[in-house]
């Protein structure tokens, strides 16, 4: 990885409590041509030095989608150069294969857990291009109930750093929240957790301290999604575990996963907390892998609801366009 720059959102967008759509992909359109350009100088290499261009071509907001898609056709049209569309789930798996003191050794098969602020999915990962849904949410990610639990407790968005952050000053066993683990399931269901955080803070009066709310309902959180994780990894007898996406990177998930699979006899690797938020890097890394594989789309579309192990809609592959080295890509 040569370099890698990240034009954040949170600032503009916590004023709302969320996400903008209509702001997201203005704000896209502005800074994706200048951030390009100071990425390719920090990496001190011409675009035509490129092998492939690659974008996120979904799950996401489709305006926001649409800009990188449309950014990266047009390039890759200008140089001659392959274009991947990459999805988004899949790309957060990639962080594993990037630099970091936790996800050294890191190796395949392995069963990892995808928790970011609109998914949580757990994923046998067999090899590059062959992953196995074996659950997702019902209803609330990890990352929604984190959001709406700081809303609750009047925090600010993005909501997981804001909980994890008071639940550092408070007890995570003050209050029994429910814990769903749906009946030895795959599955995942947060909305019944969130809904017991509001109802706890309606009727319990002034006698509670925030910080105890935010240390139980984090404490909660993170157990469902440990023991879930584990639970399948020795079931399919992988050797090793790993977590990505937004909320891999909290801290309390990453020890309660360290722990339970040090008891299991399991390796758990974790990549760099900067790398599981979304970023560009997991992004090159799923194409290279795939530009590996041989394969490269031409006029790929976007969808904001892909699937996880599924990229866009594409057109005639044309695999001698591509070049014979990928050593470079952005």
């Amino acid at each position: 990885m040569l370099a890698d720059l990240l034009a954040s959102q949170a600032a503009m967008h916590g004023r709302f409590g969320g996400v903008v759509p209509e702001m997201a992909s203005r704000r896209h359109l502005e800074l994706v041509l200048p951030l390009i350009d100071e990425v390719l100088a920090r990496a001190g290499i011409p675009l035509s030095d490129m092998s492939a261009i690659a974008f996120t071509a979904g799950p996401g907001l489709v305006g926001s989608l649409l800009v990188g898609a449309t950014t990266a056709r047009a390039l890759a049209f200008a140089h001659g150069l392959p274009v991947l569309g990459v999805n988004h789930l899949e790309a957060h798996l990639y962080a594993h294969f990037l630099p970091g003191a936790q996800t050294r050794g890191f190796r395949l098969p392995a069963v990892c857990l995808i928790v970011s602020g609109g998914h949580t999915d757990l994923v046998l990962w067999e090899d590059h291009g062959r992953l196995k849904v074996m659950g997702r949410t019902r209803d609330d990610a990890a990352g929604e109930a984190f959001d709406k639990t700081a809303r609750l407790l009047g925090l600010g968005y993005p909501g997981g750093p804001e909980v994890e952050r008071l639940a550092r000053q408070g007890d995570p066993a003050a209050i029994p929240f429910p814990r769903a683990y749906l009946d030895d399931g795959d599955d995942f269901s947060f909305s019944g957790l969130k809904t017991a955080v509001a109802t706890f803070l309606r009727h319990s009066g002034p006698s509670f301290r925030l910080a105890d709310v935010a240390a139980s309902f984090q404490q909660a959180c993170v157990e469902v999604l440990a023991a879930k994780l584990v639970r399948a990894a020795c079931r399919e007898g992988v050797k090793g575990i790993g977590i990505c996406g937004g909320v891999a990177a909290n801290t309390v998930l990453r020890r309660e996963v360290a722990d339970r699979a040090r008891m299991a006899g399991l390796a758990a690797w974790f990549p760099e907390p900067a790398l599981c938020t979304d970023n560009a890097a997991v992004v090159a890394c799923a194409a290279w892998h795939a530009l590996d594989r041989s394969v490269a789309w031409y006029n790929p579309t976007v969808d904001p609801n892909l699937p996880l192990g599924r990229v866009g809609d594409h057109g005639d592959s044309d695999p001698g366009k591509r070049g014979d080295k990928h050593e470079n890509l952005s």
